[in-house]
């Protein structure tokens, strides 16, 4: 949820290399099918959804923190669907990739601030910093599990810029409690609807009045350009679709836990263009939305795959 900014553009290593994930043993899951209890069933997702999260972030800082190319061999799927333009789809080029990053920064971080699991699909917000002292790069990784391991991949990346208009990072978690790790899942289903709702209301139907409705008087926004709070989300939003009264913005799809809710979306600002994919990521708390992180990331004219990247 953002008002129109370049996007930059991340490194190739950084960005291509996301689309890994996977798993060696799943844990097992009750099916509906076989008669299990609910409550069986409901500890059996969790932990297939905990353990799908482990194993992002497991893959994610193997790559990039150590150059570990037996990661891959061990958990990415050698058919897996890469929807990164820099870079093509399949197993191989993914461990050349490993190995060149790490050689090229021995001291990349992939620090990652939080992970959320709903269905087969993991979301992974993280700060990406190749060199040391530098601010490096906001990025939300997209995986789809298949069978246990990953069979496909999206992501978004910008660079973090030197100055914010809010004062808030684009990390940190600012609401209470103040809690990198989402809520109870048993709100799962309920935040999702809500932000669902007050999303397109607000972004794909532009009515500022949404704000009033699904917005808490406590928000706290860390997109750099728009100020804190709901009065600086109607100011910026209100000026970005005054700028662009074209604007189009196709939500594809909403991964939720708890109280957390990332929405992936295209937004293109006049017809023609290419547009932007943009993750927006909502925390909910008391039937309100209450924080938001997001990134953006220009849609390129050409692409190492055929994929787009929606």
């Amino acid at each position: 949820m953002t008002p129109h900014m370049p996007a930059r553009r991340i490194l190739v290593a950084v960005l291509a290399a996301s689309a890994l994930l996977g798993a060696a043993s799943v844990p097992a899951v009750a099916s509906p099918s076989t008669g299990g209890h609910h409550a069986d069933r409901c500890v059996g997702d969790g932990a297939r959804l905990d353990y799908q999260k482990d194993v992002a972030v497991r893959v994610l800082k193997g790559v990039f923190e150590r150059g570990d190319t037996a990661v891959v061999d061990k958990f990415v799927r050698p058919d897996y669907i890469q929807h990164n333009p820099l870079a093509a789809n399949g197993s191989g080029p993914l461990k050349n990739l490993a190995a060149g990053v790490h050689q090229q920064f021995p001291e990349a971080k992939y620090d990652v601030k939080r992970v959320i699991s709903e269905g087969d699909l993991v979301l992974v917000h993280s700060n990406v910093v190749l060199t040391p002292g530098t601010r490096g790069s906001a990025v939300f990784d997209i995986f789809r599990f298949r069978s246990g391991k990953i069979a496909e991949h999206w992501d978004t990346g910008q660079n973090v810029p030197d100055t914010s208009a809010n004062g808030n990072d684009m990390f940190s978690t600012v609401s209470r409690p103040q809690n990198e790790q989402p809520g109870s899942r048993w709100l799962t289903a309920y935040n999702k609807k809500l932000v669902t709702r007050a999303f397109d209301r607000l972004i794909v139907d532009k009515d500022l009045s949404a704000l009033d409705t699904y917005w808490g008087t406590e928000y706290h926004q860390h997109n750099p350009g728009i100020a804190d709070g709901v009065a600086g989300a109607r100011e910026g939003l209100g000026g970005y679709f005054r700028a662009f009264p074209e604007l189009a913005v196709s939500r594809k799809r909403v991964v939720a836990e708890g109280d957390l809710v990332a929405v992936h979306s295209h937004y293109v600002n006049a017809p023609g263009e290419r547009g932007q994919a943009v993750v927006d990521l909502f925390r909910v708390r008391g039937g309100k939305i209450v924080e938001h992180w997001d990134v953006l990331q220009d849609v390129p004219a050409t692409s190492a795959n055929d994929n787009t990247m929606f």
